[in-house]
């Protein structure tokens, strides 16, 4: 079988605001024909980053509709791409690798799958820096905030929450990665929550299973527990909160690699130690994720490194460890197709 959809498929995978490199083995086009067929890679390069009917999509492939509109369905329900609906009618679009095809396709994923990924997720690692927004954010934990800050809803996992009216919880696809892979993560594996449009989508997909706001919650407390970082799509309107660790989150990983991650993920807040009420237990080294902490006769929090998770101060048992807030403020774009557009024009994409 000819490569060469394939290779029309990753370049166009490409140009969405998720980098998809070639690479000198090819690993991404075996992942691509392991995720698509042939028919449904052709089709797939008609789709824009923007919601269009079915008939639009036809008209640009010379195809007939109805058996575009099948065929889009079919990619829908795999999780190739993603179906919108706006009353009676249903819309497609284009959605980048990692976050979106990927992640998608939790319920199909297998070893072989894992093993593919594995091996290219460092050349995806090398192009995810760079651009000034990002697809995703850091929020704290709930118990890490002081009552007395004044911080916008946006910037609150409960508020994001509170501002939904559909929840699902799915499985992390990370960690399932790891598991096939003979890492098994000892965290929590239900932790990745769904959030209005794309509740909708993980629930009509049985990616995920529909929850109430109060199990939402209960989600949040969990992660809070288990020491994982809550990273939601990068809009004040959101579509997802991501529970994760660095043992096996692929963004979290990357993060930890660089010489300094606050600069590479919006977070509104930034840890400090008061070297007088600090006792040297060592409870937040555990629980960081970014090896933020300098440990010596005093403990420090590297501000270079800390993302603002907020893990490190619930558990302090001095309360040594507060949150504050950064002298400037990212405010991240509205919904999560400004977000789209904004990343792609940034890369150069769009005009």
């Amino acid at each position: 079988m000819s490569d060469e959809i394939y290779l029309k498929l990753r370049e166009r995978l490409d140009r969405t605001q998720g980098p998809f490199p070639a690479t000198p083995g090819g690993v991404e086009i075996k992942i691509l024909k392991k995720l698509f067929t042939p028919e449904e890679a052709n089709l797939a390069l008609h789709l824009s980053h923007l919601p269009e009917p079915p008939s639009a999509i036809a008209g640009r492939a010379g195809m007939d509709e109805s058996e575009v509109a099948k065929i889009l369905e079919s990619m829908a329900l795999q999780g190739s791409i993603l179906r919108a609906r706006g009353g009676d009618k249903v819309f497609y679009f284009a959605i980048p690798f990692i976050v979106g095809v990927y992640e998608f396709h939790l319920n199909s994923l297998d070893r072989e799958l894992a093993e593919l990924v594995e091996e290219y997720m460092p050349h995806l690692r090398s192009k995810w820096s760079g651009n000034k927004t990002k697809q995703v954010r850091v929020v704290p934990v709930e118990a890490s905030v002081p009552a007395k800050l004044k911080v916008e809803p946006y910037q609150m996992a409960r508020e994001l929450i509170m501002a939904a009216d559909k929840f699902a919880v799915a499985q992390c696809i990370c960690r399932k990665e790891k598991g096939l892979l003979g890492h098994k993560c000892e965290r929590l594996h239900e932790t990745c929550l769904a959030i209005g449009p794309g509740a909708h989508y993980y629930i009509e997909n049985k990616i995920g299973r529909e929850i109430s706001r109060e199990d939402a919650f209960q989600v949040l407390k969990l992660a809070e527990e288990n020491a994982l970082v809550l990273s939601p799509s990068n809009a004040q309107k959101i579509v997802n909160i991501c529970c994760c660790c660095s043992c096996c989150c692929g963004v979290l990983q990357s993060l930890k690699a660089q010489p300094r991650p606050a600069a590479e993920i919006d977070s509104a807040f930034q840890a400090r130690i008061d070297k007088d009420l600090c006792s040297g237990c060592g409870e937040c080294l555990e629980r960081c994720q970014m090896e933020a902490i300098k440990e010596g006769e005093e403990y420090e929090v590297d501000l270079d490194r800390c993302i603002g998770c907020g893990l490190c101060v619930p558990t302090c048992p001095t309360e040594a460890v507060t949150l504050v807030m950064k002298p400037e403020q990212v405010v991240p774009p509205k919904h999560y197709l400004d977000t789209t557009i904004t990343i792609m024009k940034e890369r150069g994409i769009l005009k």
